[in-house]
């Protein structure tokens, strides 16, 4: 891990940093954040068809493949930009944080 990435980790305050020298993790880190909000989304709809019967066996056997994949492939990508779960839950001020 090289200093560069050190000093452009995102803030503990779950603000997202987008100064010039650290736009490149500020906006992975923003990319991240709206895949997650998205994969939550979807995750919850899912477990609501589930619970309401309307999937077959094998739709919900490839949902939830479909789903571990994609939590995979976050983890891979939050590896790459060096970011945590945490850092993905930003801060919208009044609003509270995201996730």
């Amino acid at each position: 891990m090289s200093s560069t990435n050190l000093e452009h980790r995102p803030t503990k305050s779950g603000r997202i940093n987008l100064d010039s020298e650290g736009a490149e993790q500020g906006l992975a880190q923003l990319v991240l954040t709206v895949i997650e909000l998205l994969r939550e989304l979807v995750e919850r709809q899912a477990l609501r068809r589930v619970d309401g019967g309307t999937l077959t066996e094998v739709e919900i056997e490839k949902l939830g493949v479909s789903l571990m994949n994609l939590e995979v492939k976050m983890d891979e990508l939050k590896d790459i930009f060096d970011l945590k779960d945490e850092d993905l839950n930003i801060d919208l001020g009044p609003l509270g944080n995201l996730l």
